[in-house]
């Protein structure tokens, strides 16, 4: 099985850093706080941890409007702090991958400074400037994601420059070699330091239309998915140069063996597929985050995967995602005995799956009082509950104060039954939701089948949906029940297994013949014999 790289077998796990671990007792996690914690992530079985930026930064937008590409912001700790991060990672036989951060820059980084001082300044061409529109409003109908016009007038030099999020964050001009050479050295920067990849931001958004014509109005758009989805970025996003970026990001890449790239793309299947490339010149993961939208019913999750099986180019590695940083977590969408279903999909569908901190004890979305809210995105956009704080709150270790997280203050509210959803009380009970993840974790490693085995599926009755994987002589058979009352899976005639794990965790070795009754929100799977 050697023709398979380590993320091909592996499981990313995903750290919003300022939630994880607080070191240093402000509130806020830091670097030597995820350091501190990195036996618990070895014990859980993941291969590797990708965490969000902690590089210098205003916190406009929470580190994703960077000042400086090439440090650690001092919230965070220190370059030598992350260096010992490197190296116990490795130490413990994991992998480190980092938000890479291409598309915008901070309103202070000394770049934007420069270009902004005056129209002739060398750095000016490196973001992107337009004279006003005839009537003296902004050069097109582009919208920012978090709200209002993609543009911003800047008095001083008399034109408007463009942002995809914030005015704060105003964007590269990736049209620029000069731009595209100083963030492809950002990359070897970090990789030269020990990380083994990267998950790239916005990496639809890179690339723009080069007569930058008007986006066109979107017939479905609804009041309550917020302005941004008004018009179809069709013009301002998912350009077809994108991919020569992505060729030139890969090729850097390439000059540090196994190391890997993951692509934050939010696009239709058929349009996600692309940026594959053409084999060894594109994203090895564009992430695949169709599991947060597709609707919660058997026969739209096999109809998905179905889809995107079929997609894939032959070369392309499949990827799953449950929640992240952007989106409400799962237990929030489908309940607490749905995660438990939804935990056995991500780790038996065929593909890399992420997992968010939190995930594997049941975290779920936090009210956030107004005057605790932090995101920016609510703040513009209020009321349509678009604000990304209930999915950021501390990662919850034990029944502590501040759930083990900090000896200060947690910069956002915890969630009110982390007296009982917590990683040390959950390690105590082999039947919680942490014992549930970490025993599909050791199946998962332990079956070549379930890791990089074939796919196929099985179909869909009511709620229940199946699916086979096989390697070699190895051959199971994965039955979820999405729905609130007991069904039966009749098998194919002649065949029999045996129950290796159950979501309840109660039915280990019991003997499957003709059929299978599962229990409401279970989900079971059957070594076959």
């Amino acid at each position: 099985m050697s023709e398979f790289a380590w993320w091909q077998r592996g499981i990313v796990y995903h750290i919003y850093p300022r939630s994880f671990q607080d070191s240093d007792g402000d509130g806020t996690g830091d670097l030597a706080g995820i350091t501190g914690r990195l036996d618990y992530l070895q014990w859980l079985g993941v291969d590797a941890l990708w965490i969000s930026p902690f590089f210098p930064s205003p916190m406009a937008d929470f580190g994703y409007d960077i000042t400086d590409y090439r440090n650690v912001h001092p919230m965070f700790g220190t370059l030598a702090d992350f260096d010992a991060l490197v190296a116990r990672v490795h130490r413990l036989g994991l992998r480190l991958l980092l938000d890479y951060v291409p598309n915008h820059t901070s309103q202070e980084h000394p770049w934007f400074v420069e270009s902004r001082a005056r129209r002739d300044n060398p750095k000016r061409n490196w973001y992107i400037w337009r004279d006003p529109a005839p009537n003296g409003g902004p050069p097109n109908n582009w919208v920012a994601n978090f709200g209002g016009s993609a543009w911003e007038w800047d008095a001083t030099t008399g034109q408007f420059y463009y942002h995809a999020y914030l005015r704060e964050q105003p964007d590269l001009n990736w049209r620029n070699p000069a731009v595209r050479a100083a963030m492809l050295d950002v990359m070897r920067f970090w990789l030269d330091r020990g990380v083994d990849g990267f998950r790239v931001d916005a990496l639809r958004q890179i690339i723009k239309d080069d007569q930058f014509r008007d986006n066109p109005p979107n017939p479905d758009h609804r009041l309550d998915q917020g302005p941004y989805l008004s018009l179809l970025p069709v013009y301002s996003t998912d350009r077809p140069e994108v991919h020569e970026v992505i060729r030139a990001m890969r090729s850097v890449l390439d000059e540090h063996p196994e190391r890997l790239m993951i692509g934050e793309l939010y696009l239709p299947i058929h349009r996600l597929v692309a940026y594959y490339g053409d084999g060894g010149n594109g994203m090895h993961l564009p992430a695949n985050f169709h599991l947060l939208l597709t609707a919660w019913r058997a026969e739209d999750i096999a109809a998905l995967i179905e889809t995107y099986e079929s997609a894939l180019p032959e070369f392309g590695w499949p990827n799953w995602v449950l929640s992240n940083h952007d989106r409400h977590r799962v237990a929030s969408r489908v309940g607490h005995e749905q995660a438990r279903v939804a935990a056995m999909l991500l780790l038996t569908l065929r593909g890399t799956p992420t997992i968010y901190y939190g995930d594997e004890i049941g975290m779920h979305d936090v009210a956030i009082p107004p005057e605790f809210v932090r995101d920016p995105w609510e703040k513009n956009v209020p009321g349509l509950g678009l604000g990304r704080d209930p999915e950021r709150t501390p990662m919850q270790w034990s029944a502590e104060p501040a759930a083990g997280f900090t000896e200060g203050a947690p910069w956002l509210p915890l969630a009110d039954d982390s007296g009982r959803v917590n990683v040390e009380a959950e390690r105590r009970e082999p039947t919680s939701m942490l014992g549930l993840y970490r025993r599909l974790i050791e199946l998962r490693r332990r079956e070549d089948a379930l890791s990089v085995g074939r796919y196929r599926p099985r179909g869909v009755r009511s709620d229940l949906l199946a699916y086979e994987r096989s390697q070699a002589e190895r051959r199971f058979l994965v039955v979820l029940n999405l729905g609130h009352h007991e069904q039966r899976w009749d098998l194919n005639a002649g065949e029999l297994g045996h129950v290796v794990v159950s979501t309840h965790l109660d039915r280990e070795q019991e003997a499957v013949a003709a059929a299978v009754r599962l229990r409401p929100d279970e989900g079971v799977v059957i070594a076959l014999a």
